[in-house]
């Protein structure tokens, strides 16, 4: 019973998550529409290549052996699974620019991961602009 009342809890969770980002989306004025969920799909898609692609450098470094991640003061990468869940959850702290702390770049990892928290940093900047820049270049209909 309980199982099924926190299942419901996490369907309408999910569920407000959906509708407030549609009521985002959708709810604005025709003639002077600020935000298009094309541009928003082609926002969290920039999002999510740049973090797997992170992802992936700090993969790559790791396996070759070289220190990136510090985990707890310690390296713990018992199975490949766990390294890949900690590289990915790395890369979308550092881009999202949260940083919680909990593992630390070590190394050159540190200069990747001031990189990616710069890109982190100016993409939601480059989205406004552009979309304020498209804005102002639609030719305005008679």
């Amino acid at each position: 019973m309980e199982f099924l009342f926190l299942f419901f809890l996490m369907v309408m969770a999910v569920l407000g998550i959906f509708m407030s980002l549609y009521l985002l989306l959708m709810n604005q004025p025709e003639d002077g529409r600020r935000i298009s969920l094309r541009r928003f799909i082609v926002l969290i898609l920039t999002y999510a290549t740049v973090m797997a692609g992170f992802g992936l450098i700090y993969l790559v470094l790791e396996l070759m052996g070289l220190p990136i991640l510090m985990e707890d003061n310690k390296m713990h990468h018992e199975s490949y699974f766990h390294l890949v869940e900690d590289v990915l959850y790395f890369s979308a702290v550092t881009l999202m620019t949260v940083g919680y702390g909990d593992i630390i770049p070590q190394g050159i990892g540190r200069w990747i991961a001031m990189v990616q928290a710069l890109i982190g940093y100016l993409l939601p900047a480059a989205f406004v602009v552009t979309a304020v820049f498209y804005n102002e270049k639609k030719p305005e209909s008679l």
